[in-house]
């Protein structure tokens, strides 16, 4: 060839490619990697939800995992494949929650620098808990994109490794390890829900069980306000939604990430979306009847129980995540037993005399209805000036509670007017 050499080219491998070569073999390198590091979450069978969907059904509590979710299981293997020079570097990351913690417990463990770039709006119990790993929190901007974007200029600043949340192989191998536990603990399984935000946990969790056992179906979840990867798989390719504005806010993500979508493409046998409010009654249920604290996404695999297609399986259901601040699981569970006739109110007029409210209120004690909030202000009269307006909240039963008490108050000569809570 004249004595010219040819440059050779490294050509990186496509995401499909990558799908393709991944074996078990690389899960199971990943789970030896989070031996003594990962707590591993044992199974609860659930009664109620057993019932409730007419499937066995038992849980996978990853909020119950180092950190509160399951995301420290991708931080580490991801930070635990590093070479010297990388570790040397130091990483850095953008989130407003879980895989921030994620990535700060890693670091800490491995003696690596990491910077967490987070929202300047993010709750600073969540911002306090991950600077208490050691690392550097650097808050930019409004929003969890505001926050990204910066994180990769600091990247292209000072030459760290990127930790991506979910567009990664090594970190959803990680995640994949959450399936190799359910099968050894739960062998005859038949289906395993897991909620899905970019993919990363569906896809690792989607690979380790067909890889182990291919006859057990692996199910995403989604919200319906921010189904990205639904919306990928139905269009043949990547996806950008509008917005994704959700309860579930550890799921809103807009657009799935291109190597987590050749995984699931490959592996994932269906996805189920829920609405907002089957969420909110899935967080309730789970505080009610077992006693553990979720957030939004985590209760992502419990809301869609009552909408899979088959009956008397046995059904592992990953509770993903149970960081939130008591602010928001407060107005969660509000809105939930609003949802539910568990909360009522309305507001009713009564002659401005004497008597009126005590009557309103035996109508009310009769029921059995239990007033939470009470407003009567003689401010608030009518524009005859001979009634004033009575808003009352009270605690229900149910829907049919709701109308006897309404029946009731009509019968004693009130017409009342519901108030919508949940607008």
């Amino acid at each position: 060839m004249n004595g010219l050499t040819t440059e050779e080219k490294t050509v990186e491998p496509t995401p499909d490619e990558i799908a393709a070569q991944t074996t078990i073999a690389d899960v199971y390198r990943a789970d030896k990697q989070l031996a003594g590091v990962v707590r591993k979450t044992r199974l609860i069978h659930s009664d109620f939800f057993s019932e409730l969907s007419g499937n066995e059904v038992f849980l996978k509590p990853e909020n119950l995992q180092h950190t509160g979710a399951f995301k420290l299981r991708g931080a580490y293997n991801k930070l635990s494949q590093l070479t010297d020079e990388e570790k040397a570097r130091g990483v850095i990351t953008a989130s407003a929650g879980n895989h921030a913690q994620g990535v700060a417990f890693a670091a800490q463990r491995l003696g690596i620098k990491a910077v967490i770039c987070m929202p300047a709006t993010t709750p600073m119990l969540k911002v306090e808990a991950t600077k208490s790993f050691g690392v550097e929190v650097v808050l930019h901007g409004d929003s969890f994109d505001d926050a990204a974007a910066h994180s990769l200029e600091l990247q292209a600043q000072h030459g760290y490794v990127y930790v991506h949340p979910f567009n990664d192989r090594e970190v959803l191998l990680g995640q994949g390890t959450t399936a190799l536990e359910i099968i050894n603990e739960l062998k005859d399984v038949d289906a395993i829900l897991v909620p899905v935000g970019g993919g990363g946990f569906v896809s690792g969790v989607a690979l380790a069980t067909k890889m182990v056992s291919p006859t057990v179906q692996v199910i995403g979840v989604e919200p319906e306000n921010a189904a990205c990867m639904k919306a990928a798989l139905d269009a043949g390719r990547l996806v950008t939604l509008d917005s994704a504005d959700t309860v579930a806010d550890g799921c809103a993500v807009k657009r799935a990430g291109e190597l987590t979508f050749a995984f699931c493409r490959r592996y994932l046998d269906e996805i189920i979306t829920v609405n907002e409010m089957e969420i909110m009654s899935a967080l309730l249920s789970l505080i009610e009847k077992h006693k553990l604290i979720a957030e939004g996404a985590g209760v992502l695999s419990l809301a869609a129980l009552q909408k899979l297609p088959f009956k008397g399986k046995k059904v592992a259901a990953i509770v993903s995540g149970g960081n939130i601040d008591i602010s928001t699981l407060s107005a969660l569970i509000d809105k939930a037993m609003i949802a539910r006739g568990r909360i009522f109110c309305f507001a009713v007029q009564l002659p401005d005399k004497p008597g009126q409210l005590l009557n309103v209120s035996q109508i009310l004690t009769d029921e059995n209805a239990n007033v939470i909030k009470l407003e009567h202000d003689q401010a608030m009269m009518t524009d005859s000036f001979k009634k004033v307006v009575l808003e009352v909240t009270v605690e229900t039963h149910n829907q049919e509670h709701i109308d006897r008490i309404v029946r009731a108050l009509n019968a004693g000569g009130y017409e009342i007017e519901k108030i919508d809570l949940l607008r």
